[in-house]
């Protein structure tokens, strides 16, 4: 078999189920809000701080996550975080992306939840009109944070619902199984919203916390959720009901380092539903979809027709309408018959 080229992977068309607007900012928009905002590490060069960009598991990754959240004050400064990601992605043919937010984490500092969903709003509109990419949002509930907090975050969010496509859980998962959060989702799928769930990588609990997002909190998809590969019943399960897979290559090697190779092509030889994403681009690497893809290439020894097959099933997987799904999945077939290559499966 022939692995993709890189040119190849530039050129599909794809869409994004699996990335943090938060972990999206770049050092170099850091500085400028630093500046804008008064903050410490206005001094600062992007290389400083890239340098310390250092991490092995969740939560030393968290610890750099939420540190650069307190640099995110003002509805610009939203606007311009998601500006810039959905500028950077519609240049890598990324023709729609679902970008999980995470309102709590500022309405803790006293941040109104309007100022958040405003300045993402305006970007999403001003991004479709420039760049032509469309975007959709799902709004995410801190782990560690109280399900009471969830359920007031959700209030909070009603009068906003139609900016928001889908609910799902992140952040540190110990001691945080999805049933705690049972309520606000039950709340959500009332609502008519999508519901995911992150399942990260070697987890406490990780086989229990797939089962109870798969038969209990009626998750439509894994965000990560590797570890269902050593559970044969939880992965039948998956497989059965073509439960689709939000796979992000850099946190993988990361936290499992040269794993990408075995677990990639576990999950296709599996019969899963992967798709290939970036997660926190701006911490890791600026590695966004084009090099999220070319990481799993490489891991994996990809095919062309694999590749197509990956895109087709983020199309498939995303929450939109059958018409929107059909124009998305004509122009892969268009780029597939150009390049000689069909999707598998």
């Amino acid at each position: 078999m022939t692995s993709a080229s890189d040119s190849f992977i530039e050129a599909l068309p794809k869409a994004e189920l699996h990335v943090h607007l938060e972990g999206t900012l770049e050092p170099a928009l850091k500085i400028v809000l630093a500046r804008r905002n008064g903050h410490a590490i206005q001094s600062m060069t992007e290389d400083d701080i890239r340098a310390g960009y250092v991490f092995d598991d969740l939560p030393s990754f968290l610890a750099l996550y939420y540190e650069g959240v307190e640099l995110l004050q003002t509805e610009q400064d939203f606007y311009d975080l998601c500006y810039a990601y959905l500028k950077k992605v519609a240049s890598q043919n990324v023709l729609y992306t679902e970008m999980f937010f995470d309102p709590q984490l500022h309405t803790r500092r006293g941040i109104a939840f309007e100022t958040v969903i405003k300045g993402i709003s305006r970007a999403r509109a001003d991004a479709q009109r420039d760049f032509g990419i469309r975007s959709q949002l799902i709004m995410c509930f801190i782990r560690e944070m109280s399900a009471e907090s969830a359920d007031e975050t959700f209030t909070q969010a009603l009068p906003y619902l139609s900016e928001i496509i889908g609910v799902g859980l992140d952040s540190d998962e110990k001691g945080n199984p999805p049933a705690k959060f049972a309520h606000v989702f039950r709340r959500a799928r009332e609502a008519g919203l999508h519901v995911t769930m992150h399942c990260d990588i070697d987890q406490q609990n990780t086989h229990e916390h797939i089962r109870q997002a798969l038969e209990d909190v009626g998750s439509e998809r894994l965000d990560h959720g590797l570890n269902v590969l050593e559970k044969p019943e939880l992965l039948q399960q998956a497989r059965e009901r073509h439960i689709p897979f939000t796979v992000c290559p850099f946190p993988n090697m990361a936290i499992r380092p040269g794993s990408n190779e075995k677990d990639i092509r576990a999950l296709l030889d599996a019969g899963l539903t992967i798709t290939i994403n970036s997660d926190d681009p701006g911490y890791m690497q600026s590695v966004y979809m084009n090099e999220a893809m070319k990481m799993a290439r490489d891991g994996a020894a990809l095919t062309p027709e694999e590749l197509v097959t990956i895109s087709r099933n983020a199309f498939n997987a995303a929450w939109i309408g059958a018409e929107e799904r059909r124009a998305y999945l004509d122009r892969l077939d268009t780029f597939a018959r150009r390049e000689g290559v069909a999707a598998i499966g």
